[in-house]
């Protein structure tokens, strides 16, 4: 992740698609509000010429005089006013803080007498000054509104500082930009759907304070073929031949033999593992989400990624769920890029509790599309008949299955396939029971 200070800028003029700058949209005043103010100069006016009051003039005149120069000065009150965000980092992890800085520049001559700007900031990642947001029509986002009086070219910044809660996504925006006049008497008003957003990664934890062994967690793979040797894995010796390393010399069985022993290491081989998250937190997912139990199954899923990306696996994602504004699964292909963790975190963070295709048929649909030598590790909070018998297909077909419930009610015994149950309170209660030996009958006989 980098700290690199990123900017994003919001302008009263904004750039359509051809690559122009179009002029913001100003509000003026109605033309009966107008009509009302010369309608009463000019009745002044005739008042004072008829009887000979030329006193009485200059009132009307200098009304004239304040509407004109009003209306003049309300068109161009937003004109070259850049709003800005400044934003150390997009990225956090649940209690870090991001600090950012607003900045507001006129970048003409004519000075604005009062600009209110209204920023739109998520309540789930508030200020560390909880004044700071005011009162929102929306229920998740609050304003977080400043007054300014700007001369000609004049810039302004204020600086916050945002405390990261749960993970999401989250946007800044949009904003409203709100001047007028100096007499007060017009106002123009703006607002720019543009947003920034801050990612907000699930909270990862290391795997013995889950409850998860930390050696092996996903079951030991050794390679069919001899790849490369780890000498730290010695499986046996052997008679010395020219051309070995003296550092692989066995002593031991040397002095046991009278004879020169080679020591012979376990062949290893990377293993690919496939984080399989299920966002059903109920065996039916039209019966609701439970929030909680959610965020605990994205938080082991992410550290289990974490752990798989630091012991330098092959890791990917895919999950039945989706992220905002698509309704479709999330897949992504094991990979030991340097940024694949990150996507991971990415793709996590987003994750919503909207069930896209339940995951028994989810498994059964991906599987052929995975690597043949991947570990499909399944991370759910439920389980149902269903979800294993399509484990069960899987290990029979050949694949490496791990199962990580977090069930309140321990899962069966699968034949083959490792299982880790992290039970917690916020689980449903189980109320349909498992029966195994018919979904293996099922199962074998589809297999043969």
């Amino acid at each position: 992740m980098s700290n690199k200070k990123q900017d994003s800028t919001i302008d009263a003029t904004q750039q359509n698609s051809s690559g122009k700058v179009e002029q913001a949209d100003i509000a003026r005043p109605t033309e009966r509000q107008i009509g009302n103010w010369i309608n009463l100069a000019v009745l002044l006016i005739l008042l004072g010429l008829v009887f000979g009051y030329h006193g009485l003039l200059v009132l009307p005149i200098f009304m004239l005089v304040t509407l004109v120069a009003g209306s003049w000065w309300n068109s161009r009150a937003l004109r070259d006013v850049t709003y800005r965000r400044h934003i150390a980092c997009k990225r956090a992890f649940p209690g870090e803080t991001v600090d950012i800085e607003v900045q507001v520049e006129n970048n003409k001559a004519l000075p604005v007498p009062w600009l209110r700007v209204e920023d739109e900031w998520p309540l789930d990642m508030p200020p560390t000054d909880s004044r700071a947001l005011g009162p929102s029509h929306k229920r998740d986002a609050g304003n977080l509104t400043n007054v300014f009086a700007l001369r000609w070219y004049e810039r302004v910044r204020r600086h916050y500082t945002l405390q990261a809660g749960k993970r999401g996504v989250y946007g800044l925006g949009p904003t409203r930009l709100r001047s007028g006049d100096m007499f007060g008497l017009f106002q123009c008003e703006r607002e720019i759907e543009a947003q920034d957003f801050l990612i907000v990664y699930p909270r990862v934890l290391a795997l013995p304070d889950l409850g998860l062994p930390s050696k092996e967690p996903f079951g030991e793979v050794r390679a069919r073929h001899r790849l490369f040797e780890d000498p730290s894995r010695t499986m046996g010796a052997r008679d010395f031949r020219p051309g070995d390393s003296f550092r692989h010399i066995h002593w031991p069985a040397t002095s046991r033999r009278q004879q020169l022993q080679t020591r012979v290491y376990e062949p290893t081989t990377t293993m690919s593992v496939v984080i399989c998250l299920n966002v059903a937190t109920f065996p039916r997912p039209w019966e609701g989400i439970l929030p909680d139990l959610l965020e605990r199954a994205v938080s082991v899923a992410a550290s289990l990624a974490s752990f798989a990306a630091e012991n330098r696996y092959a890791v990917g994602l895919v999950s039945n769920g989706a992220v905002p504004r698509s309704d479709r699964p999330i897949r992504m292909m094991p990979g030991r890029n340097p940024d694949q963790l990150t996507r991971i975190f990415e793709m996590l963070a987003a994750v919503t509790g909207y069930v896209a295709i339940s995951m028994d048929r989810f498994l059964l649909r991906i599987s052929p599309t995975l690597p043949w030598g991947a570990t499909l590790v399944v991370v759910t909070p439920v389980l149902t008949t269903e979800l294993l018998a399509a484990m069960y297909r899987l290990h029979a077909a050949g694949r490496r299955v791990v199962l990580v419930s977090l069930a309140k009610d321990a899962p069966p015994t699968l034949p083959g396939v490792m299982t880790h149950h992290l039970p917690g309170d916020d689980a449903p209660e189980q109320r349909e029971p498992i029966i195994l030996p018919n979904v293996f009958a099922r199962w074998r006989e589809v297999i043969r």
